[in-house]
């Protein structure tokens, strides 16, 4: 049995509530996923589920949860910083349950995941492995430990279209119950048979949960007609209400004007008659202010971001190259391994570039590469955007302060302007970015790329930590980027909206897997 029951999350900070009264039960076959803008709680929960005292240094709570022999097994969106010293092999050791494995079930789990059956036994620490190498890892020990509920927090993050497709039909085949985070669309349409969706309205003042038992896509259109529904029925009083305000009101100059222009010899008898009409339109007037009282209201729900990145200067020639790489051997960064022969890479002008490939093929450090051609270049104004964002954050600053360039006053209001747009509220501006989710980290790298008029991008997973409602968005943003973009993405409907050209990263170099038109 899996229950929670009036489940309330307050920021200690701040002292602002991201959830509150939640309450929610899980029974086998559920599949249900959770989705919000970014730093509305999703994560932050499903680590109170797992474990309260993961969230106990920085949110107060309340509530209580009734979970009767059911096993979990967590996902954290991020690997334990304990852990990621320790090598694969004394990963998995450290896990009783891999003891009891045979070589069967261990070759059968790596052939799933698309890894050698080696992999159990690398002495290769954790932190150098592959962002999608170290999911990877995670669900297969997950796995190996037998649970009967899954709480997954981005088990689509990074791994490779192979696995994501395995993913896919494994959790759709998971006899128990599976509750989890994806800022992955095409995932959740394809799995999800139960939608939870944390908002949070009025800027931030208030917080709303919606738990609906239908897919995604259902629960999308219904929410998006009932919206419309709501608002033609709350336009259409609000139309009547003036209408009728309007008639009162000249009923009510009417009647006073009579009053003040009544003769002495007519005060008696018509006056009589006029107050009593003058008492009847007050009367209505109460009337109609109760009855306004219960009118419909206008739909609240979460602003989607608004953003623009780059304008007409970061606009290139179609005839410009904007790289022309070439390289007989595509090696790891240590230089032990070859990851690929042949590579070869042409770009020119406004083109979007994605790159995709299996996990530790070398997609990554490719792109570490061609950051440092492009960012040495002078012709062109090339930014990047990491997988990892703490390669570029400073997480002891707070938002504002990393992107300001000038201490200038203008600046800092532009700023905050900005931070606005992408639903910032003024306490986490004040943040330091180490407490920001991963969306909100990624926003503030978004609006450096916007600030520094660069007309090339080099992005490592950039929708990675965007929630599935700001997907679209954020995907319509650098499409519509005047400029070149080269990324690598596992993202499929980025890939298909996006880019103009796929590349698949294989042994044999890259391979042009498809070409818009």
């Amino acid at each position: 049995m899996f229950q929670i029951k009036n489940v309330t999350l307050t920021h200690k900070k701040d002292l602002r509530t991201i959830l509150e009264n939640f309450s929610l039960v899980l029974n086998d076959g559920d599949r249900a996923v959770m989705i919000g803008e970014e730093g509305n709680g999703k994560s932050t929960l499903m680590k109170w589920i797992f474990d309260p005292e993961l969230v106990e240094d920085y949110m107060d709570y309340s509530g209580e949860k009734v979970i009767t022999g059911e096993k979990l097994g967590y996902l954290p969106q991020e690997l334990a910083e304990n852990e990621k010293s320790k090598t694969v092999n004394e990963y998995f050791m450290e896990c009783p349950d891999f003891f009891d494995k045979t070589p069967r079930e261990l070759s059968k789990l790596a052939k799933d995941f698309h890894v050698e059956q080696e992999f159990f036994y690398r002495e290769q620490e954790m932190r150098t492995l592959s962002g999608g190498e170290r999911v990877k890892a995670q669900m297969m020990r997950i796995l190996i430990e037998n649970p009967t509920i899954l709480l997954l927090d981005e088990p689509s993050n990074d791994i490779d279209i192979e696995t994501l497709e395995w993913m896919e039909s494994f959790i759709n085949g998971w006899k128990h119950a599976v509750l989890f985070i994806s800022h992955d669309e095409t995932l959740i349409e394809h799995t999800a048979n139960r939608v939870i969706h944390f908002e949070q309205i009025r800027r931030k003042t208030k917080c709303r949960h919606t738990v609906a038992n239908v897919p995604y896509r259902t629960y999308v259109e219904e929410r998006m007609n009932a919206f419309e529904k709501q608002e033609q029925i709350a336009l259409g009083e609000r139309r009547e209400k003036k209408i009728r305000d309007e008639k009162l009101r000249r009923m009510e100059q009417s009647v006073g004007a009579r009053l003040d222009n009544i003769t002495h010899a007519d005060r008696d008898a018509i006056g009589r008659l006029l107050k009593k009409k003058m008492k009847n339109v007050k009367a209505m007037e109460k009337r109609f202010e109760r009855e306004d009282e219960d009118m419909t209201e206008m739909p609240e729900q979460e602003e989607a971001i608004f953003f623009k990145l780059g304008d007409e200067n970061s606009r290139i020639p179609s005839g410009k190259w904007v790289i022309q790489y070439e390289a007989e051997d595509l090696n790891t960064l240590d230089g032990s391994r070859t990851l690929a022969k042949g590579i070869e890479l042409k770009i020119r002008g406004s083109e979007k570039v994605g790159i995709i490939g299996t996990n530790g093929c070398g997609k990554s450090t490719f792109i570490t590469k061609i950051v440092k051609e492009l960012l040495s270049r002078d012709d062109i104004r090339a930014e990047y955007m990491p997988q990892n964002y703490e390669v570029l954050l400073d997480l002891d600053m707070t938002p504002v302060d990393f992107l300001d360039t000038s201490g200038e006053k203008e600046e800092r209001t532009g700023i905050r302007t900005y931070l606005g747009a992408l639903k910032y509220t003024a306490d986490e501006m004040e943040h330091p970015i180490r407490e920001l989710s991963g969306g909100q980290k990624a926003k503030v790298l978004l609006l450096k790329l916007s600030m520094s008029g660069a007309n090339v991008l080099i992005l490592d997973e950039p929708t990675r930590n965007f929630s599935p409602l700001s997907g679209p968005v954020i995907r319509k943003m650098l499409k519509d980027f005047p400029g070149a973009i080269i990324s690598v993405s596992h993202d499929r409907k980025y890939l298909s909206e996006v880019c103009d050209k796929t590349y698949r990263l294989t042994p044999e170099g890259l391979k042009c897997v498809n070409e818009e038109g």
